[in-house]
């Protein structure tokens, strides 16, 4: 063989074994990540999740905190609500710790008008999540599949449930290694029996549950469970649970005391060996959603509570060392109506259980627009601290700002590895806007054919609003020579109309009708069959926007067949500014909806 020969084989086989190596390397590098197997098991009657042929059950925490501070407190597992650009990092930091994921696949919400009638739209949904499937179903950290959370409002409409049992049909094709799960909002009056007659590819259900979480397992059973379930989201009693007290403000408890209302809700899933496969508090990180301070397990430093302790005992059956500080009381020397500029003077009392030294933090805000948003993304509130003059680990006093309105005074109080937090709401009495509404004369209509100027447009449109129709008519007015005709003309999803000033605006337009005074707005309403549900209301705009509205109310009104008058009770309410003056909500209940309004008006 002559050297050059040689030296062409030569190369031609380093050129082959080269490219053997790369494509070696490039099939380890794509089979470098095996799905760990896991199953739902019923033996003897108990439903066990099975992952990696081991029982396995769920210790977790939903949130975006880290999961290396979960795992070394005693916690297996975290959720996510959806996929998106940080899933990936998100499940690599959980398989590094330890840590399984409940995967969520988010479907959208009727109430954030997505209609579920709308074939095009479904299928657009259902192949997204299959595609989140295909990308992730080989990661070890993947637990289960959460298909959608609290998407089912009121759990009525079926084409909810015939969307989830299709999703769950076309996972488990696709990947057979991971069960799936449907997260909805408590269990509602056929939710249950529901899930389970229509949507039987569906493995474990998922339960948010708060001031009602201890009763879960009783409930489940009562309401027909036969499937396994997660308690998917606990804590404290929620926002939308708790009273008002006189200034129409929510006491929150101190963190401490929420510590024992997780202590008593794991302790009730924990006893329930035949359905429960385990559960996932909530929230692991921190929120503003109320308040600032109601869900978080954890501060926005990272520093944990006292319900991370009480968590941490029951995960691990030890208690937990360097405990978190206690605070035993925070008072007001005097009462929660106050003046502008007025000094208030507030008392704390606070222990730590090592007897470490404390470092207290104060903090006023102004109070949310909102306390209850569906656990919609809220903004965090002004920050009027500046308003605290002297502070320290007894108390501190405050010149109160002089723009009236709802604040809330927190106190925080860190021993060096954990944290107590509680807080006070407070009421300034005083001009809260800047910019208040256009002055008119009592009673004013929002709607009449009286010839009155009429400041409000139904232009608000929401939902589903090609179904949605809204024209005068006279088909047995109640007052005058005409009356509203509204129609939904779906079977399925929801429509609404807003009557706002300006025209079509959402808040960010100066406006709006101010109608102090008022005690009541009343309206007369009728349906064509009787025995409808419609929502009505006003004042949809919160303080999110720059012209919001300063009082807001709803309810659900059964119709009849003849006119009915409807009032809502004013008593108390600010209303210098009110910029949705009226609206109503329908869904259907798998038929078209029509009735009529008359009259509506402040008075």
């Amino acid at each position: 063989m002559s050297p050059t020969t040689f030296r062409c084989l030569y190369q031609h086989s380093v050129r082959l074994l080269t490219v053997i190596a790369f494509s070696m390397m490039t099939f380890s590098l794509a089979n470098a990540q095996q799905a760990v197997p896991v199953s739902v098991k019923q033996v003897d009657g108990n439903w066990t999740l099975m992952r990696d042929g081991k029982p396995y059950q769920i210790k977790g925490a939903g949130g975006e905190a880290s999961l290396k501070l979960l795992s070394q407190l005693g916690g297996n597992s975290g959720r996510v609500w959806g996929v998106d650009e940080t899933t990936k990092a998100r499940l690599d930091e959980a398989h590094k710790n330890g840590i399984t994921v409940a995967v969520g696949l988010w479907l959208e919400h009727e109430r954030h008008g997505f209609d579920y009638s709308d074939a095009d739209a479904v299928e657009q949904q259902a192949k997204r999540t299959l595609d989140a499937v295909k990308q992730y179903k080989n990661h070890p950290a993947v637990l289960v599949w959460g298909v959608g959370n609290e998407m089912e409002g009121e759990g009525k409409n079926p084409a909810i449930w015939k969307h989830i049992e299709d999703i769950c049909q076309r996972i488990k094709k696709e990947d057979p290694n991971h069960p799936t799960m449907c997260v909805i909002a408590e269990m509602g009056e056929r939710k249950i029996q529901d899930m389970h007659q229509m949507c039987p590819s569906l493995d474990i259900i998922g339960i948010n549950s708060y001031g009602g979480a201890v009763s879960v397992p009783q409930r489940y059973r009562e309401n027909g469970g036969k499937k396994p379930y997660i308690v998917t989201e606990f804590g404290p009693l929620g926002t939308w649970e708790v009273g008002k007290n006189n200034i129409d403000a929510i006491d929150e408890p101190t963190s401490g005391a929420k510590a024992q209302m997780y202590r008593d809700a794991y302790a009730s899933f924990a006893a329930d060996q035949k359905n429960c496969l385990g559960s996932y508090a909530f929230i692991w990180g921190h929120k503003q959603e109320g308040t600032a301070t109601w869900f978080g397990l954890l501060l926005p430093n990272g520093k944990k509570l006292a319900a991370v302790d009480a968590l941490t005992e029951l995960w691990t059956g030890k208690p937990p060392t360097n405990r978190c500080p206690e605070i035993e009381s925070l008072t007001l020397t005097g009462g929660n109506v106050v003046q502008g500029e007025q000094q208030v003077e507030v008392k704390l009392k606070a222990t730590d259980p090592e007897n470490r030294i404390l470092q207290t933090n104060w903090v006023l805000l102004r109070e949310a627009d909102q306390y209850v948003t569906g656990g919609d993304k809220q903004a965090t509130p002004p920050d009027f601290s500046s308003a605290i003059k002297r502070s320290g680990p007894e108390g501190a006093t405050l010149k109160m700002p002089t723009l009236g309105g709802l604040y809330r005074l927190y106190a925080y109080v860190d021993n060096g590895s954990g944290a107590a937090t509680a807080n006070i709401p407070l009421m300034v009495e005083g001009k809260a806007l800047e910019e208040p509404g256009k002055k008119v004369k009592l009673p004013y209509f929002v709607y009449d054919d009286a010839g009155q100027e009429q400041m409000f447009s139904p232009s608000g449109w929401m939902g589903n609003t090609d179904a949605l129709s809204v024209e005068d008519s006279t088909d047995n007015p109640k007052t005058g020579k005409t009356c509203l005709e509204c129609q939904y003309s779906s079977t399925s999803g929801w429509g609404g109309v807003v009557w706002q000033h300006p025209e079509s605006d959402w808040g960010d337009k100066a406006g709006g009708v101010d109608v102090s005074g008022a005690t009541k707005l009343s309206f007369w309403v009728r349906g064509t069959n009787g025995q409808e549900k419609i929502k009505f209301g006003f004042g949809l705009i919160g303080r999110g926007k720059p012209y919001f509205d300063t009082a807001k109310k709803e309810m659900e009104v059964q119709l009849e067949k003849d006119w009915k008058k409807v009032t809502v009770d004013l008593t108390g309410m600010d209303l210098r500014r009110i910029k949705s003056g009226f609206f109503f909500s329908a869904a259907s209940s798998q038929e078209p909806l029509k009735f009529y309004l008359d009259g509506i008006v402040f008075e």
